[in-house]
């Protein structure tokens, strides 16, 4: 077969590919921008079904790709427009349950080769979960290929019944990769005035980004603050991100007086980890953390519970405790502070495991590899 991995040869038209985002969390619409400037710049069309904010965020438009307005919806509308949207695809591609479930739906039974990345596991209990589990039944049986971006959703993947289910090369694209001291203007300065600015001056600062929901196990780390108010001096814990747990959170902040503050949402994750002792990822399940990524980036020690993909992203490169243990935390953070030793070794592990990682070269590589498995040569009209 000839390849499609570069500009399309003499004699066929250029591959034309869709790619489908729902609500798309940050390491997925991340990773669609970096795909779709990598697969333009070698000869591919690209067009981007995805929400209007999602556009706004990541600038499809920005890489040489079309965007398509297509809402988060399942309904006939949304579906009719995506449906529109890839009627001369060669091969579709989506990212998620939901858009690959709704991807399904619009294809309505072509033949058109669609490939599904799942970056994330559903989370549902009860008639919700029963919908969910009917939903990735669906989709995987329809997909050619599923790509996990960590070896948990693989094996799902194969237990629901995909036909061919293979691990993703996900690399963290380089507009993520925050925190190197390298890139900010004078961090000796920045960091003090950072780390005033989070009350930190004179104590440890812990450091945790992520949205305010159940998933990121939030109650948990409070739980383990209360023992870090026994310390001397006290570890000021700093949580960025916004969510619906945000009035529960603060009110237990407040009631039990605990050494933690909610700083909101922020963009300045680099000066943030810049100016952190050690990051913080307390998640009940994670599939390829973008936080955890950005982490060992910025050569900052790691504890984060034993979940999902994280073993495998991070290897020895943090400490990993089991989800549920608030006294596992706390006693791994208080060891932590006072071991600089142990510090400086998962700084250089870290950084080492962040080198390991797939580049965003290697990751367009692998999805062109793969559709060029699922497409025929394309003569030119």
């Amino acid at each position: 077969m000839t390849p499609v991995s570069s500009n399309a040869p003499h004699g066929q038209s250029p591959l034309r590919t869709v790619q489908v985002l729902g609500g798309g969390n940050a390491g997925s619409s991340a990773h669609v921008r970096s795909l779709a400037e990598g697969l333009v710049a070698r000869g591919v069309r690209v067009t981007v079904c995805a929400p209007l904010e999602a556009e706004r965020a990541y600038d499809f438009t920005g890489t040489g790709a079309e965007h398509v307005h297509v809402p988060r919806s399942s309904d006939p509308v949304s579906v009719a427009a995506l449906r529109t949207a890839c009627a001369n695809a060669d091969l579709v591609h989506a990212h998620g349950l939901h858009a690959s479930f709704r991807t399904v739906l619009a294809l309505g039974g072509r033949t058109t080769p669609l490939v599904v990345t799942w970056h994330n596991r559903a989370h549902a209990e009860g008639p919700r979960g029963h919908l969910l589990r009917m939903l990735e039944r669906r989709v995987v049986k329809t997909a050619a290929v599923v790509l996990g971006t960590s070896p948990d959703l693989v094996h799902r993947a194969r237990r629901t019944g995909a036909r061919d289910a293979r691990l993703a090369a996900v690399a963290l694209p380089a507009r993520r990769r925050t925190g190197d001291l390298a890139d900010l203007e004078d961090p000796d300065r920045l960091r003090p005035k950072i780390r005033a600015e989070l009350g930190a001056t004179g104590r440890p600062l812990l450091l945790a980004i992520g949205s305010l929901d159940r998933q990121r196990g939030y109650e948990l780390l409070l739980d383990a603050a209360r023992a870090w108010r026994d310390l001397d001096p006290v570890p000021q814990v700093v949580v960025a991100g916004e969510g619906p747990l945000r009035p529960v959170l603060q009110r237990r902040i407040e009631d039990e007086e605990l050494p933690v503050r909610l700083i909101g949402r922020r963009e300045d994750v680099s000066e943030l980890l810049a100016a952190a002792d050690v990051a913080l990822l307390t998640s009940s399940w994670e599939s390829r953390s973008v936080f955890a990524q950005e982490v060992l980036h910025a050569g900052v020690p790691l504890v984060a519970t034993r979940v999902g993909g994280i073993p495998d992203l991070v290897g020895d490169a943090a400490e990993l405790v089991p989800y549920g243990d608030p006294g596992a935390l706390a006693d791994t953070v208080v060891r932590l502070l006072a071991d600089p030793e142990r510090c400086a070794l998962l700084r250089e592990l870290g950084t080492r495991q962040a080198a390991s990682w797939p580049t965003e070269d290697e990751t367009v590589a692998q999805v062109l590899s793969v559709y060029d498995e699922l497409t025929q040569p394309r003569p030119l009209p």
